[in-house]
């Protein structure tokens, strides 16, 4: 009898110890803990606060390590860190930096395999991790989602590599107090003969000529705010093809709709542009002598300057009491469609990180329309995606940026885009010294050294 109770009792033990080698491993025994390191330049961590704390809620198990780098160190510190295998897996970017970068990102994997807690049980509650696997964004939704620049620059041979969080546009802030002494009550429209003599109301010349109040920072290089986005979005305008699919630089060229008549976009735009720094002009209204613009503008020296969203947080800081206002980018007179400029940054992913995986979802999560909003919110930046557009365009601070997102256009993709801005400043100057008539001659040699930093 009591043999076999032992053996009842042994044979318990037996389906007790089968159990519990069956029973289900919990989050912490499963996953290990991941730390994806994020660098950025411009935002602090507080604007992602509220998005990584929701990427933690679905992935505990996942530490987002923010690290926010001044821009004048970024790029050195970065190639620096991935010689020594130490950079980050998530960073950020400049648009034109794309091609400049591709040979160190991982382009969108086609899915991402990812582990979420599920809680089990109605007595004794367990987390089980759960594996679900998610297909990524491809190209169509690209399309679909974000406005139009982001898929021309964000895709090489079709694939994606990268996501914006935002995207900015060129837009004309206007000083009032400058425009009322002036008598100007109309704000242009238009880059005409209207613009020009308003910009010639608002100047202000000493006997020697020398500029004491300026109407627009216009016609020169290093101390006019993106001074290369201005005059490319000049000749865009103009009629001008910046470059084609193949990377061939052909602003110095005329298009084939105006061979009948040689009229020359790219060419008019330079001419228009760098007359307003000509002192023999009657627009001359700048020199290179000049403090920069911002710095013209917020000591309420300058009546009209072309700036971006994010000029203006550093306007309300540096001049609090300045009466300025915001107007869209001026555009061709007659032209039925408007073109735009973009800047703006992108989130991409490291060749080297050993999270790929992971890393590629955290961007699709935060630049989702769901989560990218306490983003914009924080920051004040215009939105890049197209079901956001309509409920930003009524922010009294960013609405004129946002209304232009849909027609903001950026052109360069070429390997050298420091190059390319200091080879557009060397071009004004070259053009400002002209005294030959050989702006043309100047125009083609400055497109062949553009040329030259495409691949």
């Amino acid at each position: 009898m009591n043999k076999k109770i032992f053996l009842i009792l042994l044979f318990f033990v037996f389906l007790l110890t089968i159990g519990a080698g069956c029973k289900k491993k919990t989050m912490e025994q499963t996953t290990e803990p991941i730390t994806l390191n994020y660098w950025r330049v411009f935002d602090g961590q507080d604007d992602f606060a509220d998005i990584i704390a929701k990427y933690n809620a679905q992935h505990p198990y996942i530490t987002i390590n923010y690290r926010k780098l001044r821009y004048e160190e970024y790029e050195a510190e970065l190639l620096n860190a991935f010689a020594e295998d130490r950079g980050p897996d998530i960073f950020s970017i400049h648009n034109t930096w794309v091609k400049k970068y591709e040979n160190k990102l991982a382009p969108l994997p086609e899915q991402t395999t990812m582990i979420f807690p599920v809680t089990q049980g109605s007595i004794k509650k367990e987390i089980i991790p759960e594996t679900r696997v998610s297909r990524s964004l491809n190209a169509k939704e690209i399309k679909q989602s974000f406005v139009d620049t982001v898929y021309s620059d964000v895709i090489i041979d079709n694939k994606i590599y990268g996501l914006p969080l935002s995207v900015d546009t060129l837009a004309m802030y206007y000083n009032q107090d400058l425009f009322d002494q002036a008598g100007v009550i109309e704000v242009p429209k238009y880059w005409n003969r209207e613009f020009q003599q308003t910009v010639k109301k608002l100047t202000k010349l000493d006997l020697k000529g020398e500029i004491l109040q300026s109407g627009v920072a216009l016609g020169g290089s290093t101390n006019i705010e993106r001074y290369s986005d201005i005059l490319s979005v000049l000749m865009m305008q103009n009629g001008a093809v910046m470059a084609n699919d193949s990377g061939q630089i052909l602003f110095n060229t005329i298009p084939a709709v105006f061979k009948d008549n040689e009229y020359n976009p790219g060419l008019m735009a330079l001419r228009f542009y760098t007359d307003f720094a000509n002192p023999v002009k009657e627009v001359y209204s700048w020199s290179n002598d000049l403090p920069s613009s911002v710095n013209m503008f917020t000591s309420g020296k300058l009546a009209i300057m072309f700036g971006y969203a994010y000029h203006l947080p550093i306007i309300k800081t540096t001049a609090p009491k300045l009466n300025f206002l915001i107007a869209p980018l001026p555009q061709i007179e007659g032209s039925s469609v408007p073109v735009n400029f973009a800047n703006y940054w992108v989130e991409v992913v490291s060749q080297k990180s050993k999270y790929q995986n992971e890393a590629w979802n955290f961007i699709q999560f935060m630049t989702n329309a769901d989560q990218v909003t306490s983003y914009l919110t924080k920051t004040k930046k215009p939105t890049a995606l197209r079901s956001l557009i309509a409920q930003q365009k009524e922010d009294l601070d960013i609405g004129i940026f946002v209304d232009q997102v849909l027609t903001a256009k950026s052109w360069y993709r070429g390997k050298g885009p420091v190059l390319m801005e200091n080879f557009f400043a060397q071009m004004i100057e070259a053009a400002l010294s002209d005294t030959e008539n050989k702006t043309m001659e100047i125009m083609n040699l400055y497109a062949s050294r553009i040329q030259q930093t495409i691949k």
